[in-house]
Order: C-alpha cells, then sequence, then structure tokens
C-alpha cells in the first residue's frame, strides 16, 4: 500500500499565469492533436493523458505512483460506469433495429410531419432533452444521433445535431443532479438560491440552440422555411424553463420543458405548416464529408409498401421510449433513488490513500464506487432486454446485439477511459484549479469569464456536475470577495457565478471528447471524432461568449434584474 502523501498546490511555478499555460497543455495537446491534426481519438486521448501525466510529476510535483493510480481510476470509472451507460443505451436502440421495429417509429414520426427538419428538431431538442432529464451520462446523444441517422439524415450531419442539442437540457439533466451539486458545492443550503439562475441562463439559450439546429439541418434555406417552428419549440421550452427552474419541482425541469415543448409544437403544426420539405428530405442525406459517410442515403420516406400502420404497431414502435420515460421516472422516486444507491459498493482505492484535495482533505478519490445498480446502465440494460422479449426475440438473441455492441465499441472504450484518467490526473494533480485560479484574477470583470470555468471542467470530464463540484466552491469564494465595490451584494453575487459555471458546462458538453466520442460511435462511423470537432466547436465558442455576455451583464444594472 502506497503512503505517499501529496497535497496539489495551486501555482507550483511561483507565476500565476506560468502554471496556468503549463496546466493548460493537456487541454492544448487534445484541441491540436484531435482538431488539428486530426488524430483518431483514440490515440488523441492517451497521448493527452500521457502530456497531463507527465505535467503533473514535473510541473506539480506529483510522485509518479500516485499519478499512474489515479489515472487508473479514472480508466476504470470511463469503462464503468461511463462506458456502460453508452453501450446499454445503443443496445436498447440496436435491439428495435433487430425486431424491425424501428421502421414502425420512423414511420410514425413521419405522421406528425414529413418535413425531416421539423421531425429532427423533435427528436434531438425535445425527445433528447427528456432523456437528458432522466438518463444523461451521453444517452441522449447516442440515442438521437442513431434516430436521426435511421430517418434520412447523413451521419456526420446527425452527429452535430445530436451533440448541439444536448446543451440547454444538460444542466438539469439526470434529475436536477449538475444544479444540485453546484448548490451544495458552492456553499448554498438552498439550491433555489442557483437553479433559477442557470435555469434563466439557459432559458435564453433556448431561443438561440433551435436555430443553429435548423442552419447546420438545411442551411438557410431551413431557417427561412422553418423558423416559426424553431421559435415555437425555444420559447415554449425556454419559458418552462424560466419557470420550473425556480420552484421546488426544479430537478424536472427539463421533463416539463421537453413534454411541454413537445405538445405545444404538435399543436402548432396544426395551425402552421413549413414550406419546402420534400426538397429538404433529399438534401439533409447529402454527406458532409464523403470520404467518411459514402454516397448518402438519398431521401427517407414512409415506406407505403410496409405493413397498415395501426394504433398497436405504432405502440409497439414507441415501447422502448416509454418504458425509458417511466423506469427512469420510478427511479427517481426518492425511497427507489435511495435504495438503488444503497446498493453502491465503495472500495477503498489502492496507492491513493494518502491523496489530498486543495484544503487539505481526503480527496473523493480515494474510494472508487462500483454504483452497479444506481446509474443509468443497468436501467437501459433493463430496458433493452424488455424491449426484446416484449419483442418475442430469444434472450440469446438480445445478447447478441449486445456482443456485437460491444465489440465495435472497443475503441471507444479507450478512448473515453483515457480521456477520463485525463480528467483525473488533471483534477488531483492541481492542473485543473489552476486554470480556474487564473482566471479568477480578473477582479470586477471576472462575471465575463465565470461561465469559461464550467465550460472548460466539462470539456475535460465530459461531465457538468463533474465542474460543478471542481469549480463552484471557487466561484463562491471569488463572489465573496469581488461583491464589496460591485452592483450586486455578496449573496447575489456568490450565487450568479455559480449559477453561471452550471450554465457554461452546458456548452463544453458538445466538444467534450467522451461526448464526441459517443457521437462517432452511435453514427456508426467511429475515428470521426476530428472531423465533428472541427466542425462544431465553432458553435460551442458562440455560445459561450453569449453566456459570458449574459452573465457579465447581469452583475451589472443592465440584466441584474433577471437575478430571483
Amino acid at each position: 500500500m502506497l503512503l505517499e502523501t501529496f497535497q496539489p498546490s495551486l501555482d507550483p511555478l511561483g507565476s500565476p499565469w506560468l502554471s496556468a499555460l503549463v496546466a493548460a497543455l493537456p487541454i492544448i495537446a487534445m484541441l491540436v492533436t484531435l482538431g488539428g491534426l486530426r488524430w483518431k481519438a483514440h490515440l488523441a486521448g492517451p497521448f493527452s493523458w500521457l502530456v497531463a501525466f507527465l505535467v503533473a510529476i514535473t510541473a506539480f510535483k506529483m510522485p509518479a505512483l500516485l499519478a499512474l493510480s489515479t489515472s487508473i481510476h479514472g480508466f476504470v470509472y470511463g469503462i464503468f460506469p461511463i462506458i456502460w451507460i453508452l453501450v446499454a443505451a445503443i443496445w436498447m436502440y440496436e435491439v428495435t433495429v433487430a425486431a424491425g421495429r424501428f421502421d414502425d417509429l420512423k414511420r410514425t414520426f413521419f405522421l406528425i410531419s414529413d418535413d425531416p427538419r421539423i421531425l429532427g428538431l423533435l427528436i434531438a431538442f425535445c425527445f433528447g432533452g427528456l432523456l437528458e432529464a432522466l438518463a444523461g451520462f451521453g444517452a441522449p446523444v447516442a440515442i438521437t444521433a442513431a434516430m436521426l441517422v435511421a430517418i434520412g439524415f447523413s451521419p456526420l450531419r446527425s452527429a452535430l445535431i445530436a451533440l448541439l442539442a444536448n446543451t440547454v437540457p444538460v444542466a438539469f439533466g439526470a434529475v436536477g443532479l449538475p444544479v444540485l451539486m453546484a448548490a451544495r458545492t458552492g456553499g448554498f443550503e438552498d439550491v433555489l438560491a442557483i437553479s433559477p439562475i442557470t435555469g434563466r441562463l439557459t432559458a435564453m439559450l433556448c431561443l438561440v440552440v433551435p436555430f443553429l439546429l435548423l442552419a447546420v439541418m438545411d442551411g438557410r434555406r431551413g431557417l427561412k422555411q422553418c423558423w416559426p417552428f424553431g421559435l415555437a419549440v425555444g420559447a415554449s421550452f425556454g419559458v418552462t424553463k424560466w419557470i420550473v427552474s425556480a420552484t421546488p419541482l426544479y430537478n424536472l425541469t427539463e421533463v416539463f420543458a421537453a413534454v411541454i415543448s413537445l405538445v405545444v409544437t404538435i399543436v402548432f403544426l396544426r395551425l402552421w405548416h413549413p414550406a419546402g420539405g420534400e426538397e429538404a428530405a433529399t438534401r439533409i442525406g447529402v454527406p458532409i464529408d464523403s470520404k467518411l459517410e459514402g454516397e448518402g442515403t438519398g431521401a427517407v420516406k414512409a415506406d407505403t409498401d410496409a405493413p397498415a400502420l395501426t394504433p398497436q404497431r405504432i405502440f409497439m414502435a414507441v415501447v422502448p421510449y416509454l418504458l425509458v420515460i417511466v423506469v427512469f421516472a420510478i427511479a427517481a422516486l426518492p425511497p427507489i433513488k435511495a435504495a438503488l444507491a444503497s446498493t453502491d459498493v465503495r472500495i477503498p482505492w489502492p496507492g491513493l490513500s494518502g491523496l489530498l484535495d486543495s484544503a487539505g482533505k481526503a480527496s473523493a478519490h480515494q474510494v472508487y464506487t462500483f454504483a452497479w445498480a444506481s446509474t443509468p446502465g443497468i436501467l437501459l440494460a433493463l430496458v433493452a432486454i424488455v424491449t426484446g422479449l416484449i419483442y418475442k426475440m430469444t434472450l440469446p438473441a438480445i445478447l447478441g446485439v449486445l456482443w456485437t455492441n460491444v465489440k465495435k465499441m472497443r475503441f471507444a472504450m479507450l478512448t473515453i477511459g483515457s480521456v477520463v484518467a485525463l480528467a483525473y490526473v488533471m483534477g488531483d494533480s492541481g492542473q485543473t484549479l489552476t486554470l480556474g485560479m487564473f482566471f479568477a484574477g480578473a477582479g470586477l470583470a471576472y462575471p465575463f469569464v465565470a461561465p469559461v470555468l464550467g465550460w472548460i471542467g466539462t470539456y475535460v470530464t465530459g461531465s457538468d456536475t463533474s465542474a460543478n463540484i471542481l469549480f463552484s466552491g471557487l466561484q463562491s469564494g471569488v463572489g465573496a470577495q469581488i461583491a464589496p465595490g460591485s452592483h450586486l451584494d455578496v449573496e447575489q453575487m456568490r450565487a450568479l457565478l455559480v449559477g453561471s459555471n452550471a450554465a457554461g458546462g452546458v456548452v463544453g458538453k458538445m466538444i467534450s471528447p467522451q461526448s464526441l466520442t459517443i457521437a462517432a460511435t452511435a453514427i456508426g462511423i467511429p475515428g470521426s471524432e476530428s472531423t465533428i470537432l472541427r466542425r462544431i466547436i465553432g458553435w460551442s465558442f458562440a455560445l459561450l461568449a453569449l453566456l459570458c455576455l449574459l452573465s457579465g451583464l447581469m452583475s451589472t444594472p443592465v440584466l441584474s434584474w433577471l437575478l430571483p
């Protein structure tokens, strides 16, 4: 058993800017190798981890065995629960394909509208938001990207749409866990001090993201022909978020937003019909990169030769997704949630007994929690098995679908495992907090950059929850320091910065290497992460800039009236 003790220093080089620059090297390495040099993600991930490991043991003086042990811990966590959740989500989808029921689901969508852009918004934004609310952990991207391919979108376009849509729901995903952890880590007894701020910031993004989705789907013609529907989706989703996030039902914000938005938009389609849907159906399947995607699928329409789409067939087609909603809703009930959490197995991680955090307390990574029943993976697996049985598949056939997908995901396992290992060694050595402390030196201008920390944290860890755990305490402390002399009092400033951190994380999610790998795997083109990153990173920067502007103005008389 390793007995070394290590407490990270937040300025190991004696110069805040130099320490921050060195701490940023692993992030720079990932962006350059993945986005610039176009490496495969399963190569860029391990290389970036190696950079983080070397920075930890050289610049941050972390003992090599400690750095290696926490890296292995992170890799294991990447496999379980993260990869397990991804495998289970795609397994559930592939069972519907193997049973021949996904064609019925596709035809069911065409009953709502024959315009694929309308269906794309409903699937990626509304249904994806519901999946994020209930499951999170990459499941919405995996499921919606595969569904978009099935209705005719080219694979890379499907990945971009799924990633871009999986932004505004993230802060209240997994039944409100990210914003709850933001409040707790930031030192707030009542989560309602934080949730309305995060809700309002992300609600304003709802007025932007649907239009970006239309642009990705069909360019200027998509915006021109479908903007009323984009406005209806975004406004109904955003207004609901604004209202519910300020109530004791804050943890169901995305559930209400997704369901109400879906109902509103279906009613809206009774009163308004888009133009150009038939022509758009031929454009959305055109490959973005023909070398990766092939020749394209062409327009996808309802199969007129298929059996009549009776109410029974429609019900059977949506059974898996009804099961997801029911199972996750039951699992979110406090008694059930507590019972599932009680099955967690806590295992002291070898070699990390002397690992401390920057405050000198025992690091959370000293213990690995084997949450076999309390994470979405087991619930999604249950849905996959029950779905297969309902579809009268044999158990060997159901498990065969699982094994086929496990073999396909071997490179995704290496990528996500190495990225989580990178996140662990960066966090435990002090690199991540060093970056945060550097940005915290901006003084009264700091509210204009506060969301950047959430963005960095989510990019590195792949989780808005983890980003909030990393930085909410720092955000709260900075708020207390800079409030005197500002327009806000101390509590308002602390709440604004912590809420902004949670909001900033949602736009880092789309470019997280974990998310990129999930999307690439879901569309059946593993190794396409670099192409996806290059095409989506600009949207991430643009949305981050908007959040920074809103956060900064909320600290001034211009928009301070938006604070609860």
